[in-house]
Formats: structure tokens, C-alpha cells, sequence
């Protein structure tokens, strides 16, 4: 089984799987939608790609405030975790994301990736850390 990870964002939500060693993240798609209101074709792409990977357990990036506070970002991302939960059925674990956007930008811009073209990229980038950081926390966890 695979664990997925989600960097959830206004309009997109970064995704990235596990391998099946449970040791490494990679980005798998972006999935846009028009509106913050319009989560159902967004939850249902979701579901195919858990089924189409095999996930057991779904990893959300939770943007807490610089001073460790709950914004309104947080607030959403809280909102999300229970339509998952209800959806799926897996469990949706809440996974500190500070920066993680910050770090997916500089890493695209050191990879010389045009600016029109790093919005498609950054939150599957984002949702890479935020699983990898989870990986490395349970595999440290093992040891």
C-alpha cells in the first residue's frame, strides 16, 4: 500500500504517492478546479488516483501560521481533511507545511523553470515535500 500526499490550495491541490517502500514521494498531478466552492470533481479525482495507486492513508499539508496559529488557510484545510475522510474512508493525517510552497519555488527557479510554467508545477513540488517530510518522520520513528 501507498500513502498520498496533498498540498491543498485555493484552486489546485498538489498530489504526490509514495512508493510502495513507503522510502520516497513522487509528484504525480495537479488538480484544478474553478472555484473554491466546487470541491466534487476534485474529491472524485482524488478517489481514482487512491484506487489507481493502491493508497491506504492520505497525508494533507496543514498551513499553520508562522507563530504556530491557525489561519484561515488552516481553516480550510481542516474543512478538506473531514470531505476526504468522509469520501474515502482513509485516514487523512495533518502534516505541517510551512514553507513548503516557499521551498517548491526556489527549487523550480533553480531549475531554471520558466515563471508561466511553475505554477503548474509547485504544488505537486509542495505536496512531494510534505509527504517526503512524513516518510523521513515514521522511517526515523522505525529507527
Amino acid at each position: 500500500m501507498r500513502i498520498m500526499g496533498l498540498d491543498y490550495g485555493s484552486k489546485t491541490v498538489g498530489v504526490a504517492i509514495s512508493d510502495s517502500l513507503l522510502l520516497t514521494a513522487q509528484s504525480v498531478e495537479t488538480v484544478w478546479r474553478k472555484s473554491e466552492n466546487k470541491l466534487r470533481q476534485t474529491l472524485a479525482r482524488i478517489e481514482q488516483l487512491i484506487n489507481e495507486y493502491e493508497v491506504s492513508k492520505i497525508v494533507l499539508g496543514f498551513p499553520k501560521n508562522m507563530n504556530n496559529t491557525i489561519g484561515e488557510r488552516a481553516e480550510k484545510a481542516l474543512e478538506f481533511k473531514g470531505m476526504l475522510e468522509k469520501r474515502t474512508g482513509l485516514e487523512v493525517v495533518l502534516w505541517d507545511e510551512r514553507l513548503t510552497t516557499v521551498e517548491a519555488d526556489r527549487v523550480l527557479i533553480e531549475g531554471n523553470i520558466h515563471f508561466e510554467n511553475r505554477k503548474q508545477y509547485v504544488d505537486q513540488i509542495a505536496a512531494v515535500f510534505i509527504l517526503q517530510g512524513f516518510l523521513d518522520s515514521i522511517s526515523n520513528e522505525e529507527k
